[in-house]
């Protein structure tokens, strides 16, 4: 048996961070463009945008960066605090994932 939960980050100004827009990012990173991450979760463009925008509203500094035009056309890249928010927020889910195995453990269910 496992215990499962879903967490996510937030503060006074909304949700920063959670297992959905951790994928989204990470989606961004391995694409370069915010459209074809969002096609690869099946979301609108403007779902995805609407969540990322939210997370850069609640974070201390912007997760993505826009790139517009040029020969190759604009993209998204993540920026060095999306990447590191991808890292703690990770490492977070998967220590409470081990405390809850540890728990149940414990308590034999």
């Amino acid at each position: 048996m496992k215990i499962k939960s879903k967490i996510w980050i937030e503060n006074d100004d909304g949700i920063l961070i959670s297992e959905g827009r951790i994928q989204l990012l990470k989606l961004i990173e391995e694409t370069g463009s915010l459209n074809k991450a969002a096609k690869a979760m099946n979301l609108s463009y403007q779902k995805a945008w609407k969540l990322l925008d939210a997370s850069n509203k609640a974070a201390k500094s912007p997760l993505i960066e826009t790139q517009v035009g040029g020969s190759k056309g604009g993209g998204t890249i993540l920026t060095p605090y999306g990447k590191s928010l991808i890292e703690t927020f990770e490492s977070i889910n998967h220590a409470c994932w081990n405390f809850l195995d540890e728990q149940l453990q414990k308590h034999s269910v």
